[in-house]
């Protein structure tokens, strides 16, 4: 029955964030670590972007192993006891911790309908060797989703030659995010890119035959396929926390320190729900920034050097030749206000609700983060006329 001062549920950047900032506080503290995954921590955003452009594999792992820490990989915990601080894996091995972090992130949603292999349901290194595997020998893909994963692996696949449809159910990639003039611009681009986009479809089923996947969407057209890669979004592993009696909302409910209502139990990264300050909510962020920040936090509260997280984490994106940058509530139900320098093609988006700034987008746009968080966290109320070159953009 390992016992550890400072127990990391969770293999991911989060994990590893922690694991660092707790090193750096106490040298000698016990640390173990425990993955599902059969890797150790690795950096997730390549497996979408920097893996698809040439970048060699060596190039996304992590050196949590210097850290002097015992990992135990490929293991599935199946309950939480809070009160005895103990957790029990899938071969009823017992770890007991002074501190745990649980960093679980999120599990995809996947169809109801199929089993095939072919389909991924794109998130992890594991999935990342399958795809390459597939496109190294097959040519047509379907990718379903137009959010951040179903837009870079379409992006992703079609720099690698590869024929690709991507179908989703709104009108536009980015229907979350874009307000729809931009939308309809990342639609046409990606067409230009070679890319088969049919917005307003899903997929009604999924067969095979011999080799090949056969796709038929619910308009009544049918796909033959290589592969398909599903980015229908994620659910956050919350299941171990609620049953060990811990507050769940939206993910593992935290404190300013990261903590849950367990004063030695902390959640941070993709599963966890924080409250923001600047824009006086509680959220759950699923991007880089968040895992990795997230984690450093609850590394330093967990080994008493905490501080209150009311750090707003940014978000990016890499497609084809486009990129941007995001902070805040980027979200295309709220008033936007579009600052160009070049319509679709560089400038700045800013999203308000009463007046204030809720969100910018950074379209083309680098360097620009630390200043649409001061405009975030201000309390002034702005028309549009003010908007504009608030945010400098060479012209």
């Amino acid at each position: 029955m390992p016992h550890f001062k400072y127990l990391i549920l969770g293999g991911g950047m989060t994990a590893d964030a922690a694991i660092n900032a707790i090193r750096r506080i106490d040298p000698a503290g016990p640390i173990g670590m425990i993955s599902q995954e059969a890797f150790p921590p690795y950096k997730r955003p390549p497996l979408t972007k920097g893996l698809w452009k040439g970048k060699p594999v060596d190039s996304i792992w992590l050196k949590t192993d210097e850290q002097r820490l015992e990992q135990h990989l490929g293991v599935k915990v199946m309950s939480l006891d809070a009160k005895s601080k103990r957790l029990i894996d899938h071969t009823d091995t017992e770890y007991h911790f002074d501190k745990l972090l649980l960093a679980t992130g999120g599990t995809p949603r996947r169809f109801l309908f199929e089993n095939d292999d072919r389909v991924i349901y794109y998130r992890t290194f594991a999935d990342y060797e399958r795809l390459r595997s597939l496109a190294d020998t097959g040519g047509r893909f379907l990718v379903v989703g137009g959010g951040f994963i179903g837009s870079e692996i379409a992006a992703a696949l079609a720099m690698n030659g590869k024929q690709v449809t991507l179908v989703f159910p709104e009108d536009y990639i980015g229907a979350k995010l874009y307000p729809p003039d931009l939308g309809e611009f990342v639609n046409d681009y990606y067409r230009k890119q070679g890319v088969d986009v049919s917005p307003g479809e899903t997929v009604a089923k999924i067969d095979t035959s011999g080799d090949r996947i056969i796709v038929k969407l619910h308009g009544g057209r049918t796909l033959e396929v290589d592969g398909v890669v599903a980015g229908l979004g994620i659910t956050p592993n919350t299941a171990l926390a609620e049953a060990a009696g811990l507050k769940v909302n939206n993910g593992i409910h935290v404190d300013d320190l990261l903590r849950t209502n367990h004063p030695d139990i902390y959640a941070a990264g993709d599963v966890a729900e924080f409250y923001n300050p600047a824009l006086g909510k509680h959220l759950r962020v699923e991007h880089e920034d968040n895992a990795v920040t997230m984690g450093d936090y609850a590394g330093r509260s967990m080994a008493g050097q905490g501080r209150p997280y009311h750090y707003l984490p940014y978000f990016y994106s890499d497609l084809f030749d486009l990129g941007y940058e995001a902070v805040g509530e980027v979200d295309s139900t709220l008033h936007t206000f579009a600052d160009w320098k070049e319509p679709s093609k560089e400038g700045v988006i800013y999203y308000l609700r009463e007046n204030r700034i809720r969100g910018v987008l950074l379209w083309n746009v680098w360097d620009k983060v630390p200043a649409a968080r001061e405009l975030i966290a201000s309390p002034v109320e702005r028309g549009e006329a003010e908007l504009k070159g608030l945010i400098g953009v060479e012209r």
